[in-house]
């Protein structure tokens, strides 16, 4: 088995919606069954897929034959998802961070995630190349790239800060929810 990286297309937007949504709640923890996963829609992926970037990982029996998508990582610009009140929240919050020398802001930064590794494929490194992939392709437009992890997301927090350089800058409410804001430097 062969495990390719590459930048989705139209093509691709009905089986990442799919995904999304026989995925969602994957990534949490049995002690979290109060929280529910994000599930973007066949319209807003496709959206992405214009305004963004969402790197997938398939495989492929040969160069040339794709068997099925395994992982993916969406990033996008904060202009696209600001319609959501807790990505308005966290563009509020950015305002006050620093990292290095640089405030960070929506122009200097990208919204990062979801990510999602089929459950058959986690622990193989498809994590830590989907994420290189999408950084290599994010940098060339965006300093930046932040994302937001429930506290009850363990398995989410502990891939993020053990297997990418992300780092927590800090700890915030949202609707009686907590959050932890992690960056990462392009």
């Amino acid at each position: 088995m062969n495990i390719k990286y590459r930048l989705a297309n139209e093509a691709d937007a009905n089986a990442i919606a799919q995904l999304e949504k026989q995925y969602m709640n994957d990534e949490l923890s049995s002690s979290a069954d109060v929280m529910s996963g994000q599930c973007f829609s066949k319209i807003q992926i496709s959206e992405l897929i214009k305004k963004g970037w969402i790197m997938l990982a398939e495989t492929t029996e040969n160069e040339n034959v794709v068997t099925a998508i395994i992982g993916y990582v969406i990033a996008g610009p904060w202009s696209w998802f600001q319609a959501w009140g807790i990505y308005a929240h966290v563009l509020r919050k950015m305002n006050d961070i620093e990292v290095g020398f640089s405030r960070l802001s929506s122009n200097n930064s990208c919204q990062y995630g979801p990510i999602w590794i089929h459950p058959n494929y986690r622990g193989r490194g498809i994590f830590e190349q989907l994420v290189q992939q999408l950084k290599r392709k994010v940098s060339a437009k965006y300093s930046f790239m932040v994302t937001f992890i429930a506290e009850e997301n363990a398995l989410s927090f502990a891939a993020h800060t053990k297997k990418s350089p992300m780092e927590v800058v800090d700890y915030f409410s949202f609707q009686q929810r907590d959050y932890y804001l992690l960056v990462m430097k392009n």
